[in-house]
């Protein structure tokens, strides 16, 4: 079996993530040191590197045709999200860089599929709402992805559940359908909390309390955002975004003497 380089990402430290994949390489067999090149892109792409992370798959290329189907998979998703991912500034989501991230995308879908890797199949697809990226264009890719994902029977294409459940929300927020918005939040949330995801699960939360601030129903939003507020700060984890939602609810129900508290708690966490 391919080497699963999970194990050792820290998405939220790509440096520390670079330097397990390193590590890794030196002993690896060589498909293996091909997946983990593959990652240390990765960890550069995260850090808005760009040229680096390409540069890096540059140097294996050569070894593509003769590397597993799952490593080809992953040298392709990689080099997509070289040009389409949500690390890019709006300045270099031309469309150009997302036409080279579609083929290449559409790609790595098209092996994983035949390969009957499910997992990394479904990775192609929710990229998709890099290149196509009006809202219901978006709903449409995620909508495949969870349908590709209800359909397998293999656990870690069923570990999507939580991410694809919450962007489907999120397409709908921004359709204004905050109903269905919510629905697949608590979808998502409900995904999280089976696989006993404390973090995701507050995200999933507040997302849901977004969509109750968009709908009016700022006393429930409030008391959910508030709850967090004091999740995170028990952590020593203070969470802005929850601070820049509680600034907003407090305005909107007229509570201007919180709303003043709440910016300059943001502006403290921002720096």
């Amino acid at each position: 079996m391919p080497i699963d380089p999970g194990p050792l990402w820290d998405y939220g430290n790509p440096a520390l993530s670079e330097q397990r994949f390193q590590a890794a390489v030196v002993s690896a067999a060589p498909d293996d040191a091909f997946i983990l090149r593959t990652q240390i892109a990765r960890t550069h792409g995260l850090r808005k590197d760009f040229d680096k992370a390409r540069a890096v798959l540059a140097e294996i290329e050569p070894a593509f045709a003769g590397a597993s189907t799952e490593a080809k998979v992953m040298w392709l998703l990689e080099s997509g999200r070289t040009w389409a991912s949500p690390a890019h500034p709006p300045a270099l989501r031309t469309a150009e860089n997302r036409e080279r991230a579609r083929s290449l995308y559409m790609r790595a879908f098209e092996l994983a599929r035949d390969a009957r890797l499910d997992r990394l199949a479904i990775d192609a697809l929710h990229m998709m709402v890099m290149v196509d990226n009006e809202p219901e264009q978006q709903l449409a890719w995620n909508q495949k992805a969870i349908a590709y994902m209800e359909a397998s029977s293999q656990p870690a294409a069923k570990g999507w559940a939580g991410s694809l459940y919450n962007n489907v929300g999120y397409a709908h927020h921004l359709a204004g359908r905050y109903d269905e918005a919510i629905t697949n939040y608590r979808k998502s949330l409900a995904a999280h909390e089976l696989a006993g995801r404390t973090g995701n699960m507050r995200i999933a939360h507040w997302m849901i309390a977004s969509s109750l601030r968009a709908k009016g129903e700022l006393q429930e939003a409030l008391a959910i955002q508030q709850r967090l507020e004091r999740e995170w700060d028990a952590d020593g984890k203070p969470d802005p975004y929850v601070y820049e939602e509680l600034e907003h609810l407090h305005r909107g129900l007229g509570n201007e003497a919180e709303a003043t508290r709440y910016a300059a708690k943001l502006k403290a966490a921002r720096g």
